[in-house]
């Protein structure tokens, strides 16, 4: 067996474990309860199984220009990931839809609260 065999079939098992990642983080999206939860499933294990299958792509394809491209998904992904669910968190807390029981420590308030004294502060100057 040469190295292009063992490529392709690493190759192979990458995509699917990659594949099924994603498909559970579609699943995690219909089926969990909360805003938090689903954050959690349509960021990390959707990540996670997006870049097994960059890997996978790229030890089937193997050229240099296409795993140029495929880093650059992958680096696309995960910067801009982690902004979504952050905006995503933050709208849901500030319309009211996540259940505050969830939350140990809110730091969000304290800081909302702060910038609203100082906002009326400044409007009745």
């Amino acid at each position: 067996m040469n190295w292009s065999a063992v490529a392709d079939v690493a190759g192979a098992v990458f995509m699917l474990a990659g594949g099924v990642l994603c498909l559970l983080a579609g699943i995690g999206l219909l089926r969990l309860p909360d805003v938090l939860t689903r954050m959690h499933a349509a960021t990390k294990p959707q990540s996670f199984g997006l870049l097994l299958v960059l890997v996978g792509s790229g030890l089937w394809l193997r050229s240099l220009i296409d795993l140029g491209i495929l880093l650059l998904v992958g680096l696309f992904q995960l910067a801009t990931s982690p902004v979504a669910a952050h905006m995503v968190g933050r709208a849901a807390y500030r319309t009211g839809r996540m259940d505050s029981e969830d939350i140990v420590l809110d730091e969000l308030e304290e800081a909302l609260r702060r910038a609203a004294a100082e906002d009326e502060r400044e409007n009745r100057r």
